[in-house]
């Protein structure tokens, strides 16, 4: 049994996603044997196994928006398998997150949680994909080069072969080295989140409603982009 039907028999991810990402389904089995090395070697990574593919569980053909992190947050108990997106229990939010609630709010007039759980964001049809799906705990961009890259790059060429309505949410460098996989679907991009970058061309650049008037342009609707603000409201 492939890595990829094992992951779609325990619900972690969804057959038309297992279908797309065949072509690189042996480099997920070599990275996956490599987290297994680590784990036997005492050496922690992020996040927990069962979140790994997380941004993969919901269809393919659900995907409106993509937003492309970097890797997961190196802090135990942080990520979650959804770029961006933390457990709902951390407090405070990311620095990262507080400055796209802080984007969402001046944007959309949306008023951001306590809690940076972005369930819903992936439930309305937000691909929440980090470049890299795992990290070592406590070390920033440690997988990087482990193999992850070439699972996401076939990850975003599937969405662009498969085609519209669908955008692009690009931030900072990183990410925006997908522009190339992408084709001909729109893209709104600006600098990182982060407070080393945010006010370098991040905030102000209203990334929310561009995005949701692309969509419209294809034919599509807007995303809702409200959070509960009730952690208790958050889907599983």
């Amino acid at each position: 049994m492939s890595a990829l039907t094992r992951l779609v028999d325990q619900g972690r991810m969804a057959p038309d996603w297992a279908q797309a990402l065949e072509p690189v389904a042996r480099q997920v089995e070599q990275v996956q044997e490599v987290l297994r090395a680590e784990s036997a070697a005492g050496r922690a990574w992020l996040p927990d196994e069962d979140r790994l593919f997380r941004a993969f569980e919901r269809p393919l053909g659900q995907v409106r928006v993509l937003l492309v992190g970097q890797d997961p947050y190196p802090t135990p108990g942080h990520p979650v398998g959804l770029s961006f997106s933390v457990d709902a229990a951390v407090r405070p939010v990311p620095r990262s997150l507080a400055n796209i609630y802080r984007e969402l709010e001046d944007d959309l007039g949306d008023r951001a949680p306590v809690h940076g759980d972005l369930t819903a964001w992936a439930d309305a049809g937000v691909m929440l994909l980090n470049r890299v799906l795992s990290v070592g705990a406590g070390v920033s961009d440690s997988h990087r080069g482990l193999g992850w890259e070439q699972v996401t790059d076939q990850a975003v060429r599937a969405l662009a072969a498969r085609g519209g309505p669908l955008v692009a949410l690009l931030w900072g460098a990183k990410a925006g080295g997908l522009r190339r996989h992408l084709g001909s679907v729109p893209v709104v991009s600006s600098a990182h989140p982060s407070p080393l970058s945010a006010h370098q061309g991040f905030l102000g650049s209203r990334p929310f409603s561009q995005v949701d008037r692309l969509l419209v342009e294809q034919g599509g609707a807007p995303v809702d982009w409200t959070l509960p603000a009730d952690p208790a409201q958050i889907s599983p």
